[in-house]
C-alpha cells in the first residue's frame, strides 16, 4: 500500500481526527502527588501502608496519607462534601453497604478497566460498577474452646445460659449483628427486626461490648471474652497471632463481608486515586493481606499457597451458598439500625 495521502484522504482523517474517533482512547497523566486515603486505622490501615503505599505508590511518585475514622463518619463527611468542587479525600474504604450507598446519593465515580485495569481480574460475585472489591471475607462463631467445650453450630448458640458473661460483640459491627440476631429470630436478609429483640436478651445476660476488632481480640487474648461473631479473616489472623480460639461456621449461612475501595466524584487527584485501587488489586498486594490478615483475594489471577488458601477460603461445600446482604435494604435501614444500637441496645 502506497504511504502517499492525496488531498481528500488527509481531510477525512484529519476530520475524523477532530472529531476524536481516530483514537478514541483516553490519555491519563501519570499519576503522582498525594492522595488522602480514608481508612479504619488499626492493622488495617498498617499494611495498606507496608503492602500497597510503600512498594507500589511510592516508586511512582505518590505520597499516601490517611484519614482514619469511622465508616459512619467517612459516609457524612462523603455526603457533607459531595456538592463542593473538591472534597478531602481521594479514595474511601467502604463496607460493601457502605460504597452502594455513597453511590446511590451520587457521590461516587463509576469505575471501569480504563480507569482500573485490574478490574478485569476481579472475581464476578463481587464485582459492581463504582468500587474495587479490596478483600472479603465469611461471617463465623469463634470461640475459645478451653471457655466453650462444646463447638457452636448456630448463632443461637450465644444465647445459651451457661455462657452469660461470656459472649462479647463489636460497636463497629452493629449492623452484622442485628442480621446474625435477625436470622435466628424469624428475621431474614431483608428484615433485621425480630434481631432486636433477641439482642436485648442478650444484654439482661450480661454481653460484653468491645469498640473495635483490636480490642476483641484482647479480649479473647485474656479470656475475658470467651465466643463472639467475628469474620473468617480475624480468626485466620488471631489463630497466627497466638489467641486462642476456633472456628466454626453456623448453619444458618455464611454471609459475606466485603471491603471496598471507591473514589470520591470530587477527588482531588483522580489519575492518583484510581492507580491506587489498581494496586489494592495486584497479585502481590492480595496475597499479602491474605498472609497476614486471613482476607480472600478477590481477583483471580493471584495464587496463593495451598495451605493459605485452606485457611482463608470457604469451605467447598459453603462456597455455593454463602450469602450477601441486600444493599436496597441496608441503604434505608441503616440509619435507623445504628439509632436503635445506639440508644436502645448500648446504653
Amino acid at each position: 500500500m502506497s504511504a502517499h495521502l492525496n488531498r481528500r484522504a488527509f481531510g477525512l482523517l484529519a476530520g475524523a481526527a477532530a472529531a476524536g474517533i481516530v483514537c478514541p482512547r483516553t490519555v491519563r497523566a501519570a499519576p503522582s502527588g498525594q492522595i488522602v486515603v480514608g481508612t479504619w486505622g488499626g492493622d488495617y490501615q498498617n499494611l495498606l501502608q507496608q503492602n500497597v503505599a510503600v512498594p507500589l505508590m511510592t516508586p511512582m511518585g505518590v505520597n499516601v496519607v490517611y484519614d482514619t475514622a469511622t465508616d459512619t463518619v467517612r459516609k457524612t463527611k462523603l455526603m457533607a462534601e459531595r456538592r463542593l468542587p473538591r472534597g478531602s479525600m481521594d479514595v474511601a474504604a467502604l463496607t460493601a453497604s457502605g460504597s452502594f450507598e455513597m453511590y446511590s446519593n451520587g457521590a461516587l465515580e463509576e469505575l471501569d478497566e480504563g480507569k482500573v485495569p485490574n478490574l478485569q481480574h476481579v472475581q464476578p460475585f463481587l464485582k459492581s460498577k463504582y468500587a474495587a472489591p479490596h478483600i472479603y471475607t465469611g461471617r463465623v462463631i469463634l470461640y475459645n474452646p478451653k471457655l466453650i467445650p462444646e463447638k457452636p453450630t448456630s448463632y443461637a448458640d450465644l444465647w445459651k445460659p451457661e455462657y452469660a458473661g461470656k459472649v462479647g460483640l463489636i460497636d463497629l459491627q452493629y449492623q452484622t449483628t442485628i442480621e446474625s440476631a435477625a436470622m435466628i429470630a424469624g428475621g431474614s436478609m431483608t428484615n433485621y427486626e425480630p434481631g432486636k429483640a433477641k439482642l436485648l436478651e442478650l444484654k439482661k445476660r450480661g454481653v460484653k461490648i468491645y469498640p473495635t476488632n483490636e480490642a476483641m481480640a484482647q479480649a479473647l487474648k485474656t479470656e475475658e471474652c470467651a465466643i463472639c461473631i467475628m469474620w473468617l479473616a480475624r480468626g485466620v489472623a488471631w489463630q497466627k497471632a497466638g489467641i486462642p480460639v476456633e472456628i466454626a461456621y453456623p448453619k444458618e449461612g455464611v454471609v459475606l463481608y466485603i471491603s471496598d475501595m471507591v473514589v470520591p466524584k470530587n477527588a482531588r487527584n483522580k489519575d492518583a486515586a484510581f492507580a491506587y485501587l489498581n494496586a489494592i488489586l495486584e497479585p502481590t498486594s492480595q496475597e499479602a493481606f491474605a498472609r497476614t490478615m486471613g482476607y480472600a483475594p478477590t481477583v483471580d489471577n493471584v495464587t496463593l499457597a495451598p495451605a493459605l488458601a485452606k485457611q482463608v477460603s470457604l469451605p467447598a461445600d459453603l462456597q455455593s451458598s454463602f450469602a450477601k446482604q441486600d444493599q436496597d435494604y441496608l441503604l434505608k435501614t441503616d440509619a435507623s439500625l445504628q439509632e436503635w444500637w445506639t440508644k436502645e441496645f448500648k446504653s
